[in-house]
């Protein structure tokens, strides 16, 4: 198994994986049939990263109400060490700095073996009162573990608000981020904006670009369609249109998906921009899960064979 760090550097496009840790109430045994699960369905598929999430309740971002009920999930770094012991891959663990202190971050990052990548996840609200602020748990990362690939959140829809978000992306780097994680991706201009304002700006400042994952999610139904949007995803009305009406919305989220990929590729690649892609399934569906592994098969055979 090769480190993160390396595929980082060397993969011309790197392929990741995405999931949810089992809810916090289940039993040790159904965690481990959950770990499982996902370790036969990436049997064969040759990714070069596990992310495993660390979700946050983020009701306080907005009034509208939460299409489905926030449910506390196991900690990823310990489903990791406690259930994954069989991945064949490095695994990249998200880190909510809201949940964390600087003692519980600096033991969990002189526990982390080398070989794996984490990336810190700021507040959902600049309301929430911190224990650790963003900025220092990225100079304790760059302290502690210099080696470890240190990753961002990329949120395209902010940059269509604000116009700034490259300037984040630089400035992140700048703090030791080598890589960033896009939310999920529907719409494809806007993506292509903060890669083409990232790319001209590290340009002009005589700066490498870092690499740039976009994380794709399916959508097979219309909750989950409300659900996307509630987490401040842009989902074009044209896009919402084609899932609202097909009589399948999972194969037409798939075929979506793989067109994104595809444009991004070809995109970033023309800019000189190290890409990547982090499909993710955070559904209990067996169908979208099953879909999902689809589309990393699909992207690992269409751009890296």
């Amino acid at each position: 198994m090769s480190d993160f760090a390396t595929a980082l550097a060397d993969r011309d496009v790197l392929l990741l994986f995405g999931m949810t840790p089992p809810r916090i109430t289940v039993s040790e045994d159904r965690a481990q049939e959950v770990a499982d699960a996902m370790l036969t369905r990436l049997g064969g598929l040759d990714i070069d990263g596990l992310i495993l999430y660390d979700l946050d309740d983020e009701s306080e971002r907005t009034d509208e109400e939460r299409p489905f009920p926030y449910l506390e999930t196991l900690d990823p770094g310990d489903f990791l060490d406690q259930h994954l012991g069989a991945l064949d891959a490095p695994a990249v663990v998200y880190r909510s700095i809201a949940k964390h202190d600087e003692p519980s971050l600096t033991a969990w990052l002189d526990s982390t073996p080398q070989g794996q990548a984490t990336v810190f996840v700021g507040a959902p609200t600049s309301d929430r009162p911190l224990d650790i602020s963003l900025p220092d748990a990225q100079a304790l990362c760059r302290a502690r573990r210099p080696d470890m690939p240190l990753g961002a959140v990329m949120i395209p829809e902010r940059h269509g608000g604000r116009g700034d978000e490259h300037m984040r992306l630089i400035a992140k780097q700048e703090a030791g981020v080598s890589f960033f994680v896009s939310q999920v991706v529907y719409d494809m201009a806007g993506a292509k904006n903060v890669a083409s304002d990232y790319a001209y700006t590290c340009r002009t400042r005589g700066l490498a670009p870092a690499r740039l994952v976009f994380t794709l999610s399916l959508c097979g139904s219309r909750k989950t369609l409300e659900f996307l949007q509630w987490l401040g995803v842009d989902v074009p009305q044209w896009v919402r249109n084609e899932l609202v009406h097909s009589d399948d919305p999972l194969g037409m989220s798939v075929v979506h998906a793989l067109d994104t990929a595809r444009e991004l590729r070809a995109f970033c690649d023309h800019l000189g921009v190290p890409v990547g892609f982090n499909v993710e399934s955070v559904s209990t569906r067996r169908t979208e899960i099953d879909a999902a592994v689809h589309v990393a098969r699909q992207i690992d055979f269409e751009m890296r064979r």
